[in-house]
């Protein structure tokens, strides 16, 4: 496995793994663009990819500007073998290191995510949009997480 920075060049499988999974399924696909990935990849924040065999199957975007986990999507087969969970280190060590305010993401009740995000120390704090649980991660949660 290798993880590295994710790149523009890297859209196209991004745009496969995330309408490739089973739940958090998008309501309307057409709204997450190439151009909108390629914003949150080289503006607005950072992404990480996952390769295996120099197949991209799994990957994670930050929001700098909103403050949130703007996606962690891994290629349903390989779910369970901890690439989400390095993924998401990554992710939030780069934020953290960016920052000192706190992250949030928003992912559909009753999910896998739900209980992977609970486990990895996020906080609960409300409703997001119509039916997402709102979580947050602050930097001292992420610290005493880690350990």
């Amino acid at each position: 496995m290798l993880f590295r920075e994710a790149t523009t060049a890297d859209i196209p499988q991004l745009q496969i793994i995330r309408h490739s999974v089973k739940e958090n399924i998008l309501s309307d696909p057409a709204k997450v663009t190439d151009e909108l990935c390629a914003l949150y990849l080289t503006e607005r924040g950072k992404g990480w990819v996952c390769e295996v065999d120099g197949q991209v199957v799994g990957f994670s975007i930050v929001d700098l500007q909103d403050r949130n986990v703007w996606a962690l999507f891994l290629l349903p087969e390989f779910e369970g073998q901890g690439i989400g969970k390095q993924l998401h280190g990554i992710l939030l060590d780069w934020y953290f290191r960016q920052t000192k305010e706190p992250i949030w993401l928003g992912t559909d009740p009753g999910t896998r995510a739900e209980q992977f995000y609970r486990r990895q120390g996020w906080k609960a704090i409300g409703i997001h949009g119509r039916s997402e649980v709102k979580f947050e991660m602050r930097p001292e949660d992420w610290k005493a997480a880690k350990k």
